[in-house]
């Protein structure tokens, strides 16, 4: 039994046909969409990509721009062929490519959803490479006169400075590593020396972060270093006091805003997913309804349209069928009686057993 079987007419299959070839020039602008938006992530990662560690964070977009320009090419070949089954004559050209394109766009359409599904999962990939790359980034703070680092120290005080943030977790990671460079150390100062002596690695560690740490709306003048020692500054406790520096740190502030931009991006590729299933239903449609009139013979008269020929039940099992015996083709049989042609083949000497030397020719 037919699922979902709908009956149409000369006039409902016509205007099934041109609403459908509208519907794919639609489709392709959803295509240029997709395309844009993976384009457009693809650009937002590479921006701070010297703060993000090298993963699998660019699978997202890569998947949005492949599917982009697929869906470009795969609408463009449906708008031409739902325009020619208007017309039955023209309908026999397409009518062995209509079902290999449905099964084609079917997993097409799969892939928007798989692409859209990403968009959503990608957060932890996203937040490890965050992590790991601002870890190395701010390690590195100091390195300006290192070919490959010399523009780390900029790259991270423009981020702090534009996402309103300091340091990883927070700013108390400026505090773990030497973030000043030993070339504007003064050696001679009896400070600096016992500071270097009482690290074991020897780095000079300060209770301390970088100018961009501070925030601009305090009406306090920026403390960025010796935040913990309430004594070096006037009317000050770092304990109740609330700091004139960003407290959130880095990777939050990144990650937050690559989620959102991903969220939107996700709904709009479900959006594009549910609108592109809509047209392969009315594609398929077109198509049954098309072929049981060639069928019928009757071009004027009507038809009936479906999604599956058979049930889902017995569909999955022909499917399964079919993919069972792929591999069975080229299998000797072994069936009893059925023999291989080439073995046991009977002697025909025509009753002619001994034949002489001289009968043989030289």
């Amino acid at each position: 039994m037919a699922v979902l079987k709908v009956k149409f007419t000369k006039t409902k299959r016509d205007k099934l046909a041109q609403i459908l070839w509208i519907l794919n020039w639609v489709s392709v602008v959803s295509g240029v969409i997709l395309f844009s938006l993976g384009l457009f992530l693809k650009i937002e990662i590479k921006k701070r990509n010297e703060v993000m560690a090298k993963g699998d964070i660019n699978s997202v977009p890569n998947m949005l721009i492949s599917v982009g320009v697929i869906a470009c090419i795969i609408n463009f070949l449906g708008g031409k062929i739902c325009y020619d089954c208007s017309d039955a004559n023209k309908f026999s050209r397409w009518k062995l490519v209509m079902l290999p394109y449905i099964v084609c766009t079917f997993c097409f359409t799969f892939s928007i959803l798989v692409g859209a599904l990403m968009c959503y999962t990608m957060k932890n990939e996203l937040e490890e490479s965050l992590y790991l790359g601002l870890r190395d980034a701010i390690k590195f703070y100091k390195d300006t006169d290192i070919p490959g680092r010399c523009f780390l120290k900029k790259t991270v005080d423009m981020l702090q400075i534009g996402f309103r943030c300091c340091g990883n977790n927070g700013f108390r990671d400026w505090f773990e590593i030497q973030w000043v460079s030993a070339r504007y150390l003064n050696m001679a100062s009896k400070e600096v020396v016992d500071r270097l002596k009482s690290n074991v690695d020897g780095k000079f560690l300060v209770d301390g972060v970088p100018f961009s740490c501070c925030n601009p709306s305090s009406p306090r003048p920026c403390i960025q270093y010796q935040l913990t020692n309430n004594s070096a500054h006037y009317n000050y406790d770092f304990l109740t006091e609330e700091l004139n520096i960003w407290m959130r740190g880095c990777r939050e502030a990144l990650l937050d805003y690559y989620t959102a931009i991903m969220r939107s991006i996700g709904i709009t590729a479900l959006l594009i997913w549910l609108f592109e299933l809509s047209v392969l239903i009315g594609v398929r449609y077109l198509q049954t309804a098309m072929k049981n009139v060639l069928l019928l013979g009757d071009l004027e008269g009507e038809s009936d349209g479906w999604l599956l020929e058979n049930s889902f039940v017995e569909t999955a099992k022909y499917n399964i069928d079919i993919i069972k015996n792929l591999g069975k083709a080229n299998q000797i049989s072994t069936v009893s009686g059925m023999n291989d042609p080439n073995i046991d083949v009977q002697n025909t000497n025509c009753g002619k057993n001994n034949i002489t030397t001289k009968s043989i020719p030289a």
